[in-house]
């Protein structure tokens, strides 16, 4: 990415546009990019191979109490003349921001531009070439139908503003993304993650998925609705995870009275002292900073053994609320949240399950009591049946709604000691950054309902 996108341009673009600011003018430029190769197979074949490269400024002009943005394209700064074509394209977005700002009332709960500091870091990975991955991911499989995409390649974020702030971020990773079918439609499917490909990680994961896949030519199994001893996978608690940030973690929500963890942060509820959550930047998937350059601490505790420590606090809820903010998005979602293991073995997950039910995959997740932190889902693909520490047979899809209250907290036996890790996989107009690292977590009387 370095050859399209160079910290040096970007922080001399910035400088040359600032020059054009009018008094009582502030503005922040933002710019994300990738350099991203995209696979498609089928059949364990290659259907499909594209190599994106693209970046796009946002532009957020600050002018008497009034704030507007814009996105604009970047022109690849490879090419004679582009930085040229890169500035006067943001001059003329100045321009369109300036006419904006001008029809619009003043921002009561404004957030000023500020100087947040200077952060610079380049995450590196270890990628093996295209062809290579594919040899590696497609090779040895011929004889089942492997079907998915892989994504990897580098991710940039960066940050400038006219008070002085410079930003750089940027990091490598992939995602395979895959299903394995057989011939009766069945399907298990799995994702392999992170900024360092291991051959032996993936074939392992294969190699279970493939164990996984001649269950699931057993006749289902149709388990009717009650409570059960419940094995979730990574995959499915990074489901779980993702509603935290809708109404859950959010600062604005919880002063709103909307928030999932209210009763935590209330006192009236607990969850299990095993159960920790943070933002962990470390893990090099998205910035510390966020689209103002506010910069969150490299780990941030939001609950530790259960206690909840912070909700995340963007600096606009921390102004109309009068709170002190802790770096988080506009959003005020989770962005690079991690899961602290515990002390489940892999190898006696299913002797802990006894009798009661593996899930891998979980889908359609949603709140059906999202004050009272209530959630509803389904299972999906892989789920099985199993008794007496094996698994027996896979199952009908289940409906499930129950209370993180209860899964995270009264009814969690225990987290795994392995944990994946998820990249995210959103890519609307760019490839979207951040992901999660989570165990697998096994939980007593788990509530389904269909």
């Amino acid at each position: 990415m370095e050859n399209y996108f160079k910290k040096e341009t970007f922080y001399n673009i910035g400088q040359d546009l600032f020059k054009n600011l009018e008094k009582d003018e502030d503005l922040t430029i933002a710019l994300s990019g990738e350099e991203t190769n995209y696979v498609r197979f089928n059949g364990a074949k290659v259907r499909q191979s594209l190599n994106v490269i693209q970046g796009d400024f946002i532009m957020t002009l600050n002018s008497k109490n009034k704030t507007a943005s814009l996105r604009v394209g970047f022109a690849d700064c490879k090419e004679e003349g582009q930085y040229e074509r890169n500035l006067n394209r943001l001059k003329d977005g100045l321009k369109e921001l300036r006419v904006e700002t001008s029809t619009l009332p003043e921002d009561p709960y404004l957030v000023p531009t500020e100087n947040h500091g200077h952060y610079e870091k380049e995450h590196v990975g270890s990628l093996p070439s295209t062809n290579k991955l594919m040899e590696n991911i497609l090779g040895a499989n011929q004889e089942i139908d492997l079907v998915g995409v892989y994504s990897g390649g580098r991710l940039l974020r960066a940050n400038l503003n006219s008070k002085g702030q410079k930003q750089w971020f940027s990091t490598i990773n992939f995602l395979v993304d895959f299903s394995l079918y057989d011939k009766n439609h069945n399907a298990v499917k799995e994702q392999y993650g992170g900024a360092n490909w291991n051959q032996e990680a993936f074939s392992q994961q294969i190699k279970l998925a493939k164990k996984q896949l001649e269950l699931m030519a057993k006749p289902k199994i149709k388990v009717p609705r009650g409570h059960y001893k419940t094995y979730f996978g990574p995959a499915a608690v990074h489901e779980i995870l993702g509603m935290m940030s809708w109404g859950a973690v959010s600062g604005s929500s919880w002063k709103k009275g909307e928030s999932a963890l209210g009763q935590l942060a209330d006192g009236t509820k607990k969850l299990s002292p095993k159960f920790s959550l943070q933002e962990n930047f470390e893990l090099g998937l998205c910035p510390p900073f966020n689209e103002r350059g506010e910069i969150s601490k490299e780990k941030l505790s939001i609950i530790s053994n259960g206690n909840l420590e912070t909700f995340l606090i963007s600096s606009k809820t921390a102004q109309e609320y009068n709170l002190e903010d802790n770096g988080a998005s506009q959003y005020e979602g989770l962005r690079s949240p991690s899961i602290l293991p515990g002390d489940l073995k892999e190898e006696d997950i299913l002797k802990s399950i006894g009798t009661g039910l593996y899930l891998s995959n979980l889908h359609y997740l949603n709140w059906s009591d999202q004050r009272g932190g209530r959630m509803t889902g389904m299972t999906r693909f892989a789920c099985f049946w199993v008794e007496n520490g094996e698994l027996v047979a896979p199952i009908e899809d289940l409906r499930f709604d129950e209370s993180l209250y209860k899964f995270f907290g009264e009814n969690l036996i225990d987290l795994t000691q392995f944990t994946e890790t998820f990249p995210e996989t959103g890519s609307y107009q760019n490839k979207g950054i951040g992901g999660s690292k989570v165990p697998g977590m096994i939980v007593k009387d788990f509530a389904f309902t269909l």
